[in-house]
């Protein structure tokens, strides 16, 4: 991958305008950040690190989110932590993809991505990036390989994935991959598999086509009441038919195009918003710099690698004859 950090980029886009923080939980696994003006929430997976030390406790309440977003590219695993949490607050303002919700059997609510795909999946070399609770259920089913990095009996270690994904069939990487910085490395030796980029971390986005991922595996919001207090109280995979559960969306390039015309409507109508605000400030008389400059600098940001995207897209699917 030429440069990682444009993924990085890309998620912050997302983050812009004066949205704050209603309500922030690090739980014991899960990180939620709750949107102050609606019931918008975001996750992330708690970093499982001990610390006394965090200096911003009691003190977050009220920030803008972009200001939590801002810490994306921290090595702080905590900062970065509260930065996912914040982006997917902000990207689940959005409108989901065209995706399928996944139904559980009772007590395999977590598991339930892996149930889906399992009829892909047999006499298939598969690699699982993260320890998901429940997985031993599968290894007299599959050929299947987990890579973690504290491992448990029978994982492989994180140093593992240099030998063990670029000979895989399908992998299935955690979206936890992402604030810990090991995803683009990650998807780069996948790049020859089927990968599935799944868990409550995973941002809802078209653009992971470009990195290799072929399907995204996220959750939806249904309860975030629920959501926050089974978070807030310890709550691991308890969080599924607590407040949550698993859509699956194919990112083929006609879902892909649709999802990104979808986006590039909506980002252009909040620029359009921004842009007729901005008249109306200096129409004011006002002499200093437009109150949101920041904001619509981000969104032309934005519309502009959208219509990018879109372009590389559909250039690609023509010429494979998707629209034709």
């Amino acid at each position: 991958m030429d440069d990682p950090r444009r993924i990085y980029e890309m998620l912050l886009d997302y983050c812009s305008g004066g949205s704050t923080v209603g309500s922030l939980t690090i739980g014991l696994v899960w990180t939620v950040c709750r949107e102050s003006q609606n019931d918008n929430a975001g996750l992330c997976m708690s970093p499982g690190v001990p610390t006394r030390t965090l200096p911003w406790a009691g003190a977050l309440t009220g920030k803008p989110l972009s200001e939590l977003a801002a810490g994306l590219m921290s090595w702080d695993p905590y900062q970065a932590c509260l930065a996912m949490a914040a982006v997917n607050c902000c990207i689940n303002a959005r409108t989901l993809p065209e995706s399928e919700p996944l139904d559980a059997a009772p007590g395999r609510e977590n598991l339930a991505v892996f149930d889906y795909f399992l009829p892909h999946l047999c006499d298939k070399k598969v690699a699982v990036v993260g320890r998901y609770p429940g997985l031993e259920l599968y290894h007299e089913q599959l050929d299947l390989t987990v890579l973690e990095l504290n491992p448990g009996p029978g994982d492989f270690p994180a140093a593992a994935s240099e030998y063990v994904l670029p000979m895989a069939d399908w992998v299935f990487l955690t979206g936890s991959s992402i604030p810990n910085k090991t995803f683009p490395r990650l998807a780069e030796l996948s790049a020859g598999a089927v990968t599935v980029l799944m868990g409550p971390t995973v941002p809802w986005l078209p653009q992971w086509h470009e990195f290799g991922i072929d399907y995204l595996a996220g959750i939806e919001v249904t309860d975030a009441d629920r959501l926050f207090e089974t978070a807030a109280q310890g709550g691991g995979v308890r969080i599924f038919g607590n407040g949550v559960h698993y859509r699956v969306a194919e990112l083929s390039d006609r879902n892909n195009l649709a999802w990104l015309k979808t986006q590039i409507a909506e980002c252009y109508a909040e620029k359009s918003r921004l842009t007729e605000a901005m008249e109306q400030w200096y129409e004011r008389g006002n002499t200093a710099r437009f109150e949101a400059w920041e904001t619509l600098e981000r969104v032309n940001t934005r519309l502009s690698r959208l219509d990018s995207g879109f372009k590389r897209l559909w250039d690609r699917s023509n010429m494979n004859g998707v629209n034709g």
